[in-house]
């Protein structure tokens, strides 16, 4: 029997050492220690794969890293570049608010901004009268889909 050897580290092997964390808090956000860095980030509203992969390549992270391995100094690097991703050449046409209305700048939206600025762009559609802000305003939908069959049930927030 012996000829069978576990060659496979098994997520049990990370959680017996003792500066594992469960559970981290990143950006007033719950990250899920026993997942992949990348697909951990995820959770955090604003961040999705592609960006968290790119940002852990830029932080110098191995990426088959569990989250509640890193070191706290790593998550304080990832939240600096992506609270400034131009700064580690992270290109423009990756970041989710280009062009912004009010400066001009791109930047990345994550947290409770991201909430914030939806909230203020439709807003702004509203009190411009702009078509789009209209139908936010009667509740209907807003990207040109058909509205004779469907859409008759519970009035929300359509899309942006």
């Amino acid at each position: 029997w012996g000829l069978f050897v576990n060659l496979t580290s098994t997520m049990a092997d990370f959680m017996q050492t003792p500066d594992f964390q469960f559970i981290i808090r990143v950006l007033n956000t719950n990250v899920d220690g026993r997942k992949n860095i990348v697909y951990a980030l995820t959770a955090i509203v604003g961040i999705g794969r592609r960006l968290a992969y790119l940002m852990c390549k830029k932080a110098g992270i191995d990426t088959t890293q569990r989250a509640g391995q890193l070191k706290p100094e790593q998550f304080e690097k990832l939240v600096a570049i992506l609270s400034n991703p131009q700064h580690y050449k992270i290109p423009e046409w990756f970041l989710n608010r280009r062009s912004d209305f009010t400066d001009g700048k791109s930047f990345q939206i994550f947290s409770n901004n991201l909430s914030t600025k939806l909230r203020e762009d439709i807003e702004r559609m509203k009190k411009a009268r702009i078509h789009r802000g209209i139908r936010h305003y009667w509740h209907l939908k807003v990207r040109g889909q058909h509205t004779v069959s469907t859409g008759r049930g519970d009035v929300k927030l359509m899309h942006h």
